[in-house]
């Protein structure tokens, strides 16, 4: 089981305490990202069973998700980070990467990976690059 994190950001507070997570809010905003077209709120539900959630929240309300699915010793996968269109532009995917990244039990990793259309420049601030060897890199699809 992974270590339950929360950092407070003045009003902003990242956690990955599950008993916070709000899977409505959750499944609105994976509704909304291109990546997400076509889950289903039982395949939300049980992927964030299966990974380490870090939930963004102001006033109560959940605004924003990142995800990470590791083995918490060789590689993580960082995927489904998403703040509502409504409080983007104050730095909250800074301070939820900021988080991501500090996680105790991703200290040590081998490698982080990740998949962007559009937020290579967040991602770049903190350390991420195209492959390296982008040819080795094979995938199976099933959709």
């Amino acid at each position: 089981m992974p270590t339950v994190m929360e950092i407070w950001f003045d009003d902003v507070l990242i956690s990955t305490d599950p008993a916070r997570l709000d899977l409505d809010a959750i499944c609105d905003m994976l509704s909304r990202a291109y990546w997400a077209e076509g889950r289903t709120r039982a395949m939300i539900a049980r992927s964030l069973e299966n990974s380490l959630v870090f939930g963004v929240y102001m006033a109560g309300r959940q605004v924003g998700i990142g995800r990470v699915i590791s083995d918490f010793t060789i590689l993580a996968y960082l995927c489904d980070v998403f703040i509502l269109e409504e409080y983007r532009g104050i730095g909250l995917s800074k301070k939820l990467m900021h988080t991501i990244l500090s996680h105790p039990d991703l200290q040590g990793l081998r490698k982080m990976m990740l998949a962007t259309m559009d937020a290579h420049g967040l991602y770049a601030q903190f350390g991420f690059e195209p492959l390296a060897k982008a040819e080795m890199m094979m995938e199976k699809r099933n959709v």
